[in-house]
């Protein structure tokens, strides 16, 4: 059953603190809106992110394609730029190994993921375990909150994430009902009756284009959002093809807000 709630009140109920500080965010800045900034270095991710920041509620990051990634050079200024914005982060890492081994990988490594990632998520193909490997990571790692995307629906075409796998992966996610916030999906993916309130993340969303040549298929905003999503991810769309950046910010943030709007009667 898709939610007419508005994201205050969803931050006034939710149990976890990662979840509440998105909804709020999301309220003060009236954007539903996830900048997926894939790019190859440093200098244009950083670039590219000041310019969407006051856009979005959230930036993406696939942060192990950067070719000059450094902590310092690259993490650092990420940082700033999310205290100057006022978005937070989600590393699209899709961790998907037994929990012993996500855990060392969310923590260590050359990235460090724990240590500024708000949010990241994992495919359920190894079972719960990863979700505790993940959890443990967290909490070892920092003390800030931390939050666990599971990806239950794909936005590629020939997707094997359906049926009996998507069910799956929501059971899954409610082992977990404070460190599991949501998932990546299509559509809303229920549990109201059950009290849970998951947080439907959408990639493959846009107001252009309908797809690309590898397998990429893009919906509408009022499409998702009416089916239960409560942010959309968007990546080419907003600097690709020569875009500009902050219009096209600007307008995704405005279709994203006015479809919530509509979805919650306040339009």
């Amino acid at each position: 059953m898709v939610t007419n709630k508005t994201y205050t009140e969803r931050a006034e109920a939710h149990p976890s603190p990662v979840a509440q500080k998105l909804f709020k965010l999301m309220d003060s800045k009236k954007t539903n809106l996830c900048a997926s900034v894939d790019v190859k270095t440093t200098k244009e991710f950083l670039d590219l992110i000041d310019q969407l920041g006051p856009f979005i509620c959230l930036v993406k990051t696939h942060i192990d394609i950067i070719d000059d990634f450094s902590y310092e050079g690259t993490i650092v200024p990420l940082l700033e730029l999310a205290k100057k914005h006022q978005f937070m982060i989600f590393e699209d890492r899709k961790f998907a190994d037994i929990g012993n081994t996500v855990k060392s990988q969310y923590s260590g490594g050359a990235y460090k993921i724990a240590q500024w990632s708000d949010i990241t998520n994992a495919h359920s193909i190894t079972g719960n375990g990863i979700v505790q490997g993940l959890k443990e990571a967290a909490k070892e790692t920092t003390s800030e909150p931390r939050g666990l995307l599971m990806l239950a629906e794909l936005s590629s075409k020939g997707s094997l994430a359906y049926g009996e796998y998507t069910e799956k992966t929501v059971d899954i996610a409610k082992t977990d009902k404070e460190f599991v916030i949501g998932f990546i999906a299509q559509r809303d993916m229920g549990g109201v009756e059950e009290g849970f309130d998951w947080i439907i993340m959408t990639p493959g969303v846009g107001l252009d284009d309908k797809g690309d040549g590898l397998g990429q298929q893009y919906r509408t905003v009022n499409e998702v959002v009416s089916t239960g999503t409560d942010i959309i991810i968007v990546g080419r769309g907003l600097f690709g093809k020569g875009r500009d950046p902050s219009t096209e910010g600007q307008r995704y943030r405005a279709a994203g807000w006015n479809a919530y709007l509509k979805k919650t009667g306040q339009l």
